[in-house]
C-alpha cells in the first residue's frame, strides 16, 4: 500500500509539474509580498515591530492549498519521507546554530572595526517582548512557505542540499528590495540566505509537522533579532552584510561536515549488509 501510494504521488507530481508548483509559488509569495507591503502603513502596524511581506510565502502554501490540498497537507506534516532524522537534539542545534551565525557576524565585524554597533532593547521605539513575538510570528510566517511547503516539496527529486540550495536562490531572490542596494551587499544577502538553507534543511531533514514550522521559525526569529541589536545591515551598509553573508556560510560548511560524518557510519553499515547478502 505505502509503495502504491509513492507511485501515485510520483505520476501526480510528474503531470502537475513540481517545477511548475515551484514557480507558482515564488510568484504569488512575490505578489502577495509587494501587496502586503503596499498597505503596512494603511494599517499602522510598525515594521521595527513585524513586515507583513513575511506573510506573503503563508499566502502562497494556502492558494497552493486550493488546487492540491492533499499533497499541500502531506507536505506540511512532513509525509514525505526523509533521511535519517535531525541532528539530535534537533531544536537546540538549530537555535545554537543560530546564535553562532550572530556571534560570527559581531566578532567579524569587530575585527574589521574594533568596535559593534549595539542597539539596546531599552532604546528601541517598542516594547522589546512584543518585538520578539512579532518576529517569532513573522518568520513563521515565512518559514512555512520556505521550509515546510517548498523545501519537502522539492528534497524528493533533488535531495537534501539541492533542495535547500535551490530554496535558499528563490528565498533570496524574493527580497527583491536587495538588489536596489550596492552589489556586493546583495551578494552577501544571497550567500547568507543559500548558506542558512542549507543549515535549516540538514538540521531540519526528517521532521515534518509543528515541530519544523517551530524550529524554522525560532532559528529565522533568532537571527533577524541578533542582526536588530548588533548589527546595521539594513541601513545598506556593505560590510554587516558581508559579515552575515560569511559568518552564515561558516555554519552551513560546518553543518555539511557534521552531516557527512553522520552519514559515514550508515553508509559503512548498508554496504556491509549488501556484502554479506552476496556471499
Amino acid at each position: 500500500m505505502g509503495r502504491m501510494h509513492a507511485d501515485f504521488v510520483g505520476r501526480t507530481e510528474r503531470r502537475g509539474g513540481v517545477w511548475g508548483t515551484v514557480v507558482m509559488f515564488t510568484v504569488v509569495a512575490s505578489v502577495a509580498a509587494g501587496a502586503l507591503g503596499v498597505v503596512q502603513p494603511a494599517t499602522g502596524i510598525p515594521q521595527e515591530v513585524v513586515q507583513l511581506t513575511q506573510f506573503g510565502p503563508a499566502l502562497a502554501v494556502g492558494v497552493a492549498a486550493l488546487y492540491r490540498r492533499r499533497r499541500t497537507r502531506e507536505l506540511l506534516r512532513g509525509a514525505v519521507a526523509a533521511g535519517s532524522g535531525p541532528l539530535p537534539p534537533g531544536g537546540a542545534v538549530l537555535l545554537g546554530a543560530a546564535g553562532l551565525i550572530v556571534a560570527l557576524c559581531v566578532l567579524g565585524y569587530y575585527a574589521v572595526r574594533g568596535e559593534v554597533p549595539f542597539t539596546s532593547p531599552g532604546s528601541l521605539q517598542h516594547p522589546f517582548a512584543l518585538i520578539v513575538a512579532a518576529q517569532l510570528v513573522g518568520a513563521c510566517g515565512e518559514e512555512v512557505g520556505w521550509r515546510c511547503y517548498l523545501q519537502p516539496l522539492l528534497r524528493s527529486p533533488l535531495g537534501t542540499i539541492a533542495a535547500s540550495v535551490t530554496v535558499g536562490v528563490l528565498w533570496g531572490a524574493w527580497h527583491v528590495q536587495v538588489f536596489t542596494q550596492a552589489p556586493l551587499y546583495a551578494a552577501g544577502f544571497l550567500v547568507a540566505t543559500v548558506a542558512m538553507s542549507v543549515v535549516l534543511g540538514i538540521a531540519l531533514d526528517g521532521l515534518g509537522g509543528w515541530r519544523r514550522l517551530l524550529y524554522a521559525g525560532g532559528f529565522h526569529a533568532l537571527v533577524n533579532l541578533g542582526l536588530l541589536l548588533f548589527l546595521d545591515e539594513e541601513s545598506g551598509a556593505i560590510l554587516p552584510m558581508l559579515c552575515f553573508g560569511l559568518s552564515c556560510l561558516v555554519v552551513a560548511v560546518i553543518a555539511v561536515v557534521l552531516r557527512g560524518g553522520r552519514r559515514a557510519p550508515e553508509r559503512a553499515a548498508v554496504h556491509a549488509a549488501t556484502t554479506l547478502h552476496r556471499t
